[in-house]
């Protein structure tokens, strides 16, 4: 049984006419009628009754009549599904994010953009330090990631793009000795102690902070590790030591803590959206497609 059957039964059902049916079909009327009786012989049943003056259904042509309709209903319903998921307009997105990417102004934005322009997509989203996206979109478990390294640092199979480089800045408690200075170079700061990401976790400050350093010619003294930055932010602020983050995480507001910038070029952190590398799905496309727009009208001051 083919769906052209059904499509042909349900005609003749509605119209009572193979006549009508045909002409509604755009086909001749014996080839309908042929298609009527394989039905018929098909399923064991008559459908129709039929005399020189009317066609009438049977009870069996009445009960598969509804199912006929429900099932080219389902078809039709299918096929649309079928087709707005291949434009992307409906289906499921992985979105991977780096733990600061919230206290910025483009993630909410984004998020909100694509639900407002795509309400049928779902966004499942994941909070993951940059190498763990990495692996994530290795391995089919993400779609896309927003990560913070710059564009030359695309692991193998994985597309990369750079969006923006924002501003590290150097967290201080508010009774240090350099704390109500506009900024701070890192020469100055070759006795301090700093709270920094631990080893391995897959952020980029670690080594952010040794490169500045080193071009200021120390080596840092690191005595206190935290995964998480408003946790070092609480560590600053009871005086463990210093710490280098990006500076959207400014907005976390705990008392006896400074936020300063920093004087030193080269002092900022990249933001990078990352994909496999391959032509992405519509969906993943139409996802590059806002964030794309959301990242311009964040550089040109624009809501």
């Amino acid at each position: 049984m083919e769906l052209r059957h059904l499509r042909y039964f349900v005609a003749v059902a509605e119209t009572l006419s193979f006549t009508r049916a045909a002409e509604r079909l755009h086909i001749g009327q014996p080839p309908l009628s042929m298609q009527i009786r394989d039905l018929e012989a098909e399923l064991g049943a008559r459908l129709f009754e039929r005399s020189r003056r009317k066609v009438a259904l049977t009870e069996a042509g009445r009960r598969f009549l509804e199912h006929a309709r429900a099932i080219l209903a389902r078809a039709a319903h299918a096929a649309e599904d079928a087709r707005r998921a291949a434009a992307g307009e409906v289906g499921e997105l992985r979105v991977g994010f780096t733990s600061s990417l919230p206290y910025t102004e483009i993630m909410p934005d984004l998020l909100s953009a694509f639900r407002r322009r795509h309400p049928e997509v779902r966004l499942q989203l994941r909070e993951l330090f940059t190498t763990a996206q990495f692996a994530a979109l290795a391995e089919g478990e993400l779609d896309v990631g927003l990560v913070r390294v710059g564009a030359d640092a695309a692991p193998p199979g994985i597309a990369l793009r750079e969006l923006a480089r924002e501003p590290l800045l150097l967290v201080m408690p508010a009774a240090h000795r350099l704390a109500q200075r506009a900024s701070v170079g890192f020469a100055e700061l070759a006795e301090e102690e700093f709270i920094t990401f631990p080893p391995g976790t897959g952020t980029g400050l670690p080594d952010m902070l040794q490169q500045l350093a080193r071009a200021a010619g120390f080596v840092p003294r690191i005595v206190q590790t935290a995964r998480e930055a408003t946790t070092q932010i609480g560590l600053v602020a009871a005086g463990l030591g210093l710490a280098l983050l990006p500076a959207p995480l400014a907005c976390v507001r705990i008392p006896r803590v400074r936020y300063l910038p920093l004087s030193d070029g080269g002092a900022d952190f990249p933001l990078s959206v990352a994909w496999p590398d391959r032509e992405p799905p519509a969906v993943t496309a139409r996802f590059l497609e806002v964030l794309d727009e959301v990242c311009a009208a964040a550089r040109n001051g624009r809501p």
